[in-house]
């Protein structure tokens, strides 16, 4: 019963590091409205990433799985959207 719980612990510790992970790089983008430096190939992988993770995570019926990944989805795409928002303006 005990590694039930550290494990839902480790994992519940892992699904907010990953989720908060992404917001500084967000928040940085969208006060200074300039994503030069972020890589446009490393969030194109992530969303791909996380979209397949999402989709696993609805094949095995697993709810933390399902809800991690996309909104790390929904960041990343934020990102690559004012990526290409703010280049348009260069």
């Amino acid at each position: 019963m005990a590694t039930g719980i550290l494990a839902e612990v480790l994992g519940g510790g892992a699904a907010i590091c990953s989720m908060v992970s992404f917001a500084p790089q967000l928040v940085k983008i969208w006060r200074e409205h300039d994503a030069a430096s972020v890589s446009m190939r490393m969030y194109a992988i992530s969303v791909l990433g996380f979209s397949l993770w999402t989709s696993y995570g609805l094949l095995i019926g697993r709810w933390p799985v399902i809800v991690c990944n996309a909104v790390c989805l929904a960041i990343c795409v934020m990102i690559l959207i004012l990526k290409r928002r703010y280049a348009c303006r260069s």
